[in-house]
């Protein structure tokens, strides 16, 4: 499909995604820039790419996709140093986990090659970083949600559309405004509870002694906690209205339970628990869902 891949960014998303385009056979070169030239030389050593280069603006050079693994907060000024190194047909992506933020960094930065731009989130990860976790097999299976704007193409989106496709993914499109406010509440707020379910326990006196006595539940609820601080600072600040929003219906949550514990009241707590509970149980995932 692709001639040759411009990697910006040879993390796990875009180190996995260069592997998944490689083994299904759906490029013949992978050139990679990392701002870490250990990184490179890592991505190199291990076959994620086939070629290194030193700016963002030599991976775009002869390039027909590029693929955008940044954190968030670095979105527009690498856009902006792609933007004079692009093809008029280069199909560009993100993978980044805020969307509004993205298209309007888009707007700014890419002038005439806004449209070959579709923002990408492939719901896929690990709480682990860096190349040498990627995984060619980290898409197979998961929710690509893309979220083009006004400006995109046609083609350049049915491009993208068709790439994740063959990577395994099941591909969403919809507003960048309506995916952030469905991840906020589904993604976004869930890792913040468990960075705070940890901080709270390990702020305590005898917080080692309290871990060494938690079992599956706590390891699977907190699984999370061990996520990218880096990349989770700038998901609640680029999408801090929507988290906020979050926040409060959590807090309300919490309280209701909290009241009904200190009362003492038996049925309300019942109750509460029963409400999630069913919920939880209605909810299957599955071709809908998030991995």
């Amino acid at each position: 499909m692709f001639q040759q891949l411009g990697l910006v960014g040879c993390g796990l998303m875009g180190g996995s995604f260069a592997l998944a385009l490689k083994r299904a056979g759906l490029v013949g070169r992978v050139v990679g820039f990392s701002p870490s030239a250990a990184t490179r030389e890592r991505a190199l050593s291990m076959g994620v790419v086939d070629a290194v280069v030193s700016s963002v603006a030599e991976a775009a050079q002869g390039s027909d996709v590029v693929l955008v693994a940044v954190p968030v907060a670095a979105t527009e000024s690498t856009l902006a140093a792609l933007a004079g190194a692009l093809s008029p047909t280069t199909l560009v992506m993100d993978v980044g986990s805020t969307k509004c933020d993205v298209v309007a960094a888009a707007q700014r930065a890419l002038g005439a090659y806004l449209a070959s731009f579709v923002p990408a989130h492939p719901i896929a990860g690990k709480e682990v970083a860096g190349v040498e976790h990627a995984d060619a097999a980290l898409y197979a299976g998961c929710q690509v949600i893309l979220t083009p704007s006004a400006s995109t193409a046609a083609t350049p989106l049915a491009q993208a559309d068709a790439v994740w496709r063959a990577l395994g993914g099941r591909v969403r499109h919809m507003s960048a405004s309506a995916h952030d406010a469905a991840f906020a509440a589904v993604s976004h707020l869930p890792h913040l509870l468990a960075f705070a379910m940890m901080n709270g326990i390990s702020g305590q006196t005898h917080s080692s002694e309290l871990l060494s006595l938690a079992g599956p539940g706590f390891r699977d609820f907190t699984r999370i906690a061990a996520s990218d601080p880096a990349v989770w600072r700038d998901v609640f600040l680029a999408n801090r209205d929507e988290v906020l929003a979050q926040i409060g219906h959590f807090s309300a949550s919490l309280a209701a339970l909290e009241q009904a514990v200190a009362q003492a009241d038996a049925s309300g707590i019942q109750s509460l628990i029963t409400q999630a509970s069913t919920a939880r149980k209605a909810w299957h995932l599955g071709a809908d869902a998030d991995h």
